[in-house]
């Protein structure tokens, strides 16, 4: 069992870039397939990111392919997601979750954290 805690959401402007991270408790981190969720006021929360446990595979949004860079640091129980060149549609709160699995998946994710927000102004 892991449990997720995200750091890192704050304010930034369009274009700017910000960096979340998520530390995970649990001594099998690497066995855990990690996503990043992000959900706006009024809307469902929607897939962004996964990495496998290894870090080898990851599974990106179409919205967010070429800006944003998901890894993880399995000596750290750690997850890092990089956002650049972000855009007023970004602004959500930002969960981050963990699968027990092998692969990736936008899906199924047993382990939520609180979630951190994060806001792009125009």
């Amino acid at each position: 069992q892991v449990q997720p805690v995200e750091s890192g959401g704050g304010l930034v402007q369009a274009g700017g870039s910000l960096r979340l991270s998520c530390a995970a408790s649990g001594r099998t981190f690497s066995t855990y397939a990690m996503g990043w969720f992000r959900q706006a006021p009024g809307k469902e929360r929607d897939f962004v990111v996964a990495i496998s446990g290894t870090g080898v595979m990851t599974y990106y949004a179409d919205s967010v392919k070429g800006r944003f860079t998901i890894s993880r640091d399995n000596a750290k129980n750690t997850v890092y997601l990089q956002m650049n060149s972000l855009k007023p549609e970004d602004t959500a709160v930002y969960y981050c979750a963990a699968k027990l699995t092998t692969g990736v998946s936008d899906t199924g994710y047993e382990y939520w954290g609180q979630g951190t927000q994060v806001t792009v102004s125009s």
